[in-house]
């Protein structure tokens, strides 16, 4: 798996690193679809709730810190995967996760799962996610937007092979010991794939240059700083509004199928399988559209299947089964869209060189989103008995997003070829 011979003759995985740059998508995937479970954990929430005799608020706890923790790691890891090196930060953060998965195994009150998953789980994905992705970044410096955007497909596709994974585990052998094992499997998983990561030499370039237009969408000037620049802001804020009702739908997704359109448990809860398609497929489709247009039409786009997706739920009731499945499929689509963008457009907008820095601070917008979001849903649901109201402040939340993203999500100069 080693990288060999310098110049011309540079090999990846015993092939000319041209071609086999390209095993480390799927690798990085991999990565990817064990931390991804974390979005799954509406899976977890029904037989904790049971086991624990906890509240909806309560059991949404654990999620919602580990997206905190998730987020919170994300620059201080970017700082540091250039300095230790991906392989050493992936396996480091493999194993927290793992430890995380098998102490919340052993939790017997909602504190202690939440130290274990929240704070330890969430802390170990923070560390790791990023690792795939400044990788890749740097092996495809042609097309940045897309190579990522493929990459982090393996984070959204989760759900869709560790929830009915999950649920299968759970009905066999208890949610606990399905924490334990999910734990010690991704551990051994991210290990064995960590030892295969590494960034190319520096200023290494593909000589088979495939497609040279790329390099026009690339903006001609990097803003020297990063926290002094409006567009930043502009980034930021919306990344934030997209994480914040993204997040608060996946974390609702089952209990509102159930609850609100009265489908069975094992339904709703297969049903987070066809979400997390959409999750994954987004993925690549958002970081491809981010090589290629205007960051603030895109923003709009995915702001305003939102407010379609708002609008059916808030009208939806018993039985409208497609209704449901429709509006959930959009929420997590453009959730997976703004995971996509994020990243594509942090490369794009700001110095490549130190992505993974730029990137874990434009991340912390997820954490804030996360944070609010999550707490938000479950305590709207508390408030007011019903999952309904919380598509109204979701809407709203939208429509403020196409505003800032008009306003402060237009960099002054843009080299693009497309007439967006």
């Amino acid at each position: 798996m080693a990288i060999t011979s310098p110049g011309p003759a540079l090999t990846l995985f015993g092939l000319p690193a041209e071609r086999g740059r390209w095993l480390l998508i799927p690798l990085g995937i991999a990565v990817l679809l064990c931390l991804g479970t974390l979005y799954a954990w509406s899976i977890f929430r029904k037989p904790l709730e049971a086991d624990l005799g906890i509240s909806a608020t309560e059991s949404l706890l654990p999620y919602t810190v580990a997206l905190v923790f998730y987020a919170a790691l994300m620059p201080i890891a970017g700082f540091y995967i250039p300095r230790l090196g991906p392989r050493l930060v992936a396996a480091l953060g493999g194993v927290v996760v793992g430890v995380g998965y098998v102490l919340a195994s052993f939790a017997t009150q909602i504190g202690t799962l939440t130290l274990a998953y929240g704070v330890v789980a969430g802390t170990g994905v923070g560390i790791t996610y990023g690792v795939p992705m400044a990788v890749v970044a740097r092996w495809f410096p042609e097309r940045k937007g897309l190579a990522v955007g493929a990459t982090i497909v393996g984070f959204g596709l989760s759900p869709l092979v560790t929830a009915p994974l999950a649920n299968g585990l759970i009905a066999e052998v208890g949610v606990r010991l399905t924490l334990r094992i999910l734990g010690l499997v991704f551990t051994a998983v991210i290990l064995a794939i960590a030892t295969t990561l590494k960034f190319p030499p520096r200023d290494w370039q593909p000589t088979l240059d495939l497609r040279p237009q790329d390099d026009s969408v690339t903006p001609q000037r990097y803003p020297t700083r990063l926290l002094g620049n409006r567009t930043f802001y502009g980034l930021w804020i919306c990344y934030a509004i997209g994480a914040l009702v993204g997040l608060s739908a996946i974390g609702i997704s089952s209990p509102v199928g159930e609850e609100i359109i009265q489908l069975d448990p094992a339904l709703a809860a297969s049903s987070v399988a066809l979400f997390a398609l959409f999750n994954g497929l987004s993925r690549p489709l958002f970081g491809w559209l981010s090589d290629r247009f205007r960051p603030h039409h895109i923003a709009i786009a995915s702001y305003s299947l939102i407010i379609i997706a708002c609008i059916l739920m808030a009208n939806a009731g018993p039985g409208q089964v497609v209704t449901y499945l429709v509006a959930f499929c959009l929420f997590w689509f453009c959730l997976g869209g703004w995971l996509a963008m994020a990243p594509a457009l942090t490369l794009r907008l700001f110095n490549p060189d130190q992505y993974a820095q730029n990137y874990g601070i434009v991340f912390t917008a997820y954490g804030v989103g996360a944070l609010i979001g999550t707490l938000s849903a479950g305590q709207i649901r508390d408030w007011f008995g019903s999952y309904t109201y919380a598509f109204y402040p979701m809407a709203g939340l939208a429509v403020v997003g196409m505003a800032i993203a008009t306003t402060l999500l237009r960099p002054s100069s843009f080299s693009v070829k497309d007439s967006g």
